[in-house]
């Protein structure tokens, strides 16, 4: 594992309609977790999380900036990807876990009989991007059809017939078409695969999981591996959290009558359409997403990154240094740093009281 001590800031996140803009006073982000106060006690202790690679540039700066207001507190966090996280966080491996997915039913089970009731928390939303490198092909116009045809492999060249429909105006190349998918169990991939099941059923009739189910293309291990995959190979495309494409092209997807972009504001608007699933208890927030939406200026292709905690902890300060750590990342201050460095979207002063009660409910065993 390593430990983030680089300079950052960090993104905001939105979980409602629009995208408020953070700051304001809020209790959850005073006292030694951050939020501009003057810790009330001085922290120290280790701490150990693991999971999603695409919150990693967020998560980099929760722990710069949680580190810089506690320096008795060290905090790794290895970017091992989604599916790997929730296997050691259930198994206690590590102390807390980010995840792109939520905990299925066999794993909320483990994790129960690990520390009690189990906490997840949106605490990062991201658009995920539809990356491609094509040299000269700028405001690439796709539809759900045609991107679920593309990573199915049924179109194979770039001047196909259906992605020409969609870009009258473009110079498409001959040029054949690399699909980049993730090579490791990812929430990303679940993420956009679901999105593909939603809108183009008839093409993508595969089950919705963390793994990638069509052989052949190329793959990448992590999000940095597939983002270098397309960045190496010209022709390529794949899908990425957003914040990492660095300057590859990212397609504009249909939704009704219009193409969106991948941007935070448009990300958060699929929140507002989408509802809680509780199923997971009492401090478990967990999103169904519209992915069919047809609002405007809405981006279906959302990743809502969740955090993973204990109720019970068997060591008192293994929990309150991780009430502290989720208490300084919901923040006004957390959230500001995240949007900063990852380009998330910021969560909302009403969506930061409603979890809350989630992060205070952390504890010992008792």
């Amino acid at each position: 594992m390593r430990s983030f001590r680089t300079s950052a800031v960090l993104s905001c996140l939105a979980l409602a309609l629009g995208v408020a803009a953070c700051g304001g006073d809020d209790e959850a982000g005073g006292g030694s977790a951050g939020g501009g106060g003057e810790p009330a006690e001085e922290l120290e202790g280790t701490l150990a999380g693991a999971g999603s690679s695409a919150q990693a540039a967020a998560m980099e700066a929760w722990i710069v900036g949680f580190q810089d207001q506690n320096p008795g507190v060290t905090i790794s966090y290895d970017p091992v990807g989604s599916g790997g996280g929730r296997e050691q966080f259930e198994a206690g491996g590590t102390d807390f876990g980010g995840s792109d997915a939520a905990l299925e039913e066999e794993e909320l089970a483990g994790t129960r009989e690990r520390c009690g009731e189990v906490i997840q928390l949106p605490a990062y939303v991201s658009p995920i991007a539809v990356a491609y490198n094509l040299p000269g092909v700028e405001n690439l116009q796709l539809n759900g059809e045609t991107v679920a045809g593309i990573f199915n492999q049924d179109i194979t060249n770039w001047n196909d017939p259906a992605i020409a429909e969609t870009n009258p105006d473009a110079q498409l190349p001959d040029l054949a078409i690399t699909p980049v998918n993730r090579s490791d169990e990812s929430g990303t991939t679940e993420n956009f695969v679901e999105y593909l099941s939603v809108v183009a059923p008839e093409i993508w009739d595969y089950e919705v999981t963390g793994d990638w189910p069509v052989p052949g293309g190329e793959a990448g291990d992590g999000t940095s591996g597939v983002v270098d995959a397309i960045e190496a190979g010209e022709g390529a495309i794949g899908y990425s959290d957003a914040s990492q494409v660095g300057d590859l092209g990212v397609a504009n997807v249909q939704v009704g009558e219009e193409f969106v972009g991948p941007t935070p504001e448009a990300a958060a608007e699929i929140l507002g359409t989408s509802e809680r699933d509780d199923t997971g208890g009492e401090f478990s927030f967990v999103y169904d997403l519209e992915r069919d939406t047809t609002e405007s200026g809405t981006y279906p292709i959302t990743l809502v990154s969740y955090q993973l905690a204990c109720t019970q902890y068997d060591d008192p300060q293994k929990a309150e240094l991780v009430k502290a750590f989720f208490t300084y990342a919901i923040s006004p201050e957390g959230q500001e740093a995240a949007a900063e460095n990852a380009g998330s979207a910021p969560i909302t002063d009403e969506f930061r009281e409603l979890i809350t009660p989630a992060v205070e409910a952390i504890g010992g065993a008792g």
